[in-house]
């Protein structure tokens, strides 16, 4: 939790810094990734919003999720992050995007989705993106940690690169 929070205040000067500005698209994280930016002191400057999308439904109704990769896909899938990460940039005024949807725990999991199993995309107006499935051990704190860090440190690593 600290070195989110830790990372989250190198974060948001970074995104200032390249005039960038963060939305989200959660499931798993329950909003996770939103509390972690905006706990940080001129967070309004570098984060427009979150979209706490843990229902099929509101992902189709809030970010524009497709009927037909859910069920050909299922949630927990790098298709749905990916129509996430879109839909949360077309649905605001953010220039960058992560999306996460996972599962938790302790129960959902299968064979092919183990518990801890989870999805994520980034996007940016500027063409750069990124998609990747990991699989985090622990209870479903700790899946749920792992996975806002990782969010995070994701878009911290790639602006630090940025321009070098």
């Amino acid at each position: 939790m600290q070195m989110t929070q830790a990372l989250s205040e190198k974060l948001g000067p970074l995104l200032a810094k390249h005039k960038q500005v963060l939305v989200t698209a959660e499931s798993c994280t329950g909003g996770g990734v939103a509390t972690a930016v905006t706990d940080v002191a001129g967070s309004s400057g570098w984060f427009d919003r979150a979209f706490v999308t843990y229902s099929n439904e509101a992902k189709q109704e809030m970010i524009g999720v497709q009927l037909e990769t859910l069920v050909e896909f299922g949630a927990v899938s790098e298709p749905v992050v990916i129509e996430m990460a879109k839909g949360a940039l077309q649905h605001s005024n953010g220039t960058i995007s992560v999306s996460i949807s996972g599962i938790a725990g302790p129960g959902g999991g299968t064979e092919e989705k183990p518990v801890g199993t989870v999805c994520f995309a980034w996007k940016a107006l500027n063409g750069w993106d990124k998609v990747e499935t990991n699989v985090f051990t622990g209870d479903r704190s700790q899946v749920r940690q792992q996975a806002t860090h990782h969010a995070l440190q994701v878009i911290y690593d790639y602006l630090s690169m940025e321009g070098k």
